[in-house]
């Protein structure tokens, strides 16, 4: 039953960050991207009947989280207590820019919402890499199993450390690149014209990039946790999930070179799903990696809910998952097509 439920919060983590990412990139680039009024509001359009329906998978896994690994869920949630305000704050900021941006037809009212936009969609995807760092090279786990940690101390990963350091930042930077490229892949496939070229052509200096981060992050990885690494060959599902990940990205740079959209959108997507879900199967059954001491980790099989208590939650989880599934799929059938601006007003 652990075994079972981490491929839940995996698979719940993996549909947040594949649907959501989208909507995060998109706003991260796009006043690079949208040089006037008109495109920018094409860009909010086109994420617009999706973006606060996407955080239902962040909400399902915190969920998923709770009831089926509630150690790891207490421990998290007190130990990264300073970062999560500034996720709401960024989760607030973003719904308030894309809410109130339209509401007067003010040349800096517009200005003002578009930065607060840009700057806490980038600022989201930056502190989801740095916590998805934190879970890869570990947390000073107390023997209680709590931990409390400073924004940073010495940028270096080792005990005594902080939430910040240079590889938590390399993880945050691959994550912005990453959601930054598969926005744009979005972009290039909802848009049409001028901003479907200029959407198209980032994707691709996005994904450029991240096969030029890619080797850096593995490496970075085995210095800070060589287990996870060491773990990958007798572990078929994380190969099975790399290769996934690596031609998700050849097909995205392929098929968007080819002005594909649709198809390089998907390539994308695959990648992202790839790198999470082989991560996540390299670190099994570790949730919360101890550092120094890694005796000290919470792990799957000492960090879950009882068996009846998994069991009964399983039984609401499998209920309620093909309803969000079928609920998304009327959304995208009710809102296919091309992105258009809407009449002013």
């Amino acid at each position: 039953m652990p075994e079972l439920w981490f491929g839940v919060v995996t698979l719940m983590l993996v549909l947040y960050v594949v649907l959501d990412g989208y909507a995060l990139g998109a706003g991260a680039i796009h006043l690079g991207l949208a040089r006037t009024d008109a495109e920018r509001r094409t860009v909010i359009e086109a994420i617009g009947p999706y973006w606060d329906a996407n955080e239902v998978w962040l909400i399902a896994g915190g969920g998923s989280l709770l009831v089926a690994f509630p150690r790891v869920m207490s421990a998290a949630l007190s130990g990264f207590y300073f970062a999560i305000f500034f996720v709401v704050w960024c989760l607030l900021l973003r719904a308030m820019a894309i809410e109130l941006r339209s509401h007067l037809r003010d040349t800096l009212w517009r200005g003002f919402w578009d930065v607060v936009f840009a700057g806490s969609s980038a600022l989201l995807a930056l502190l989801f890499g740095v916590a998805f760092g934190n879970v890869i090279r570990g947390v000073p786990l107390t023997a209680d199993g709590w931990f409390g940690m400073t924004l940073f101390t010495t940028f270096r990963p080792r005990d005594p450390g902080g939430i910040l350091d240079y590889y938590t930042l390399l993880a945050g930077v691959v994550s912005v690149v990453a959601l930054s490229a598969h926005g744009a892949a979005y972009l290039a496939w909802r848009t049409t014209g001028v901003l479907q070229e200029r959407a198209r052509l980032t994707a691709l200096v996005g994904q450029w990039a991240l096969v030029a981060l890619w080797p850096v992050a593995t490496w970075a990885t085995y210095i800070v946790n060589p287990a996870m690494l060491q773990a990958v060959p007798g572990r078929p599902f994380a190969w099975l999930m790399t290769l996934l990940a690596a031609a998700g990205l050849v097909a995205a740079l392929r098929h968007g070179a080819r002005r594909r959209p649709l198809a390089a959108f998907i390539g994308s997507s695959a990648f992202i799903a790839g790198m999470i879900a082989a991560t996540a199967a390299s670190l099994y059954p570790v949730m919360l990696r101890a550092i120094p001491d890694t005796s000290r980790s919470i792990l799957a099989t000492n960090g879950g809910n009882t068996p009846q208590g998994m069991r009964i939650a399983l039984g609401w989880w499998a209920a309620g998952f093909p309803l969000v599934i079928v609920w998304f799929a009327i959304l995208f059938r009710i809102h296919r097509g091309k992105a258009t601006v809407a009449p002013e007003g």
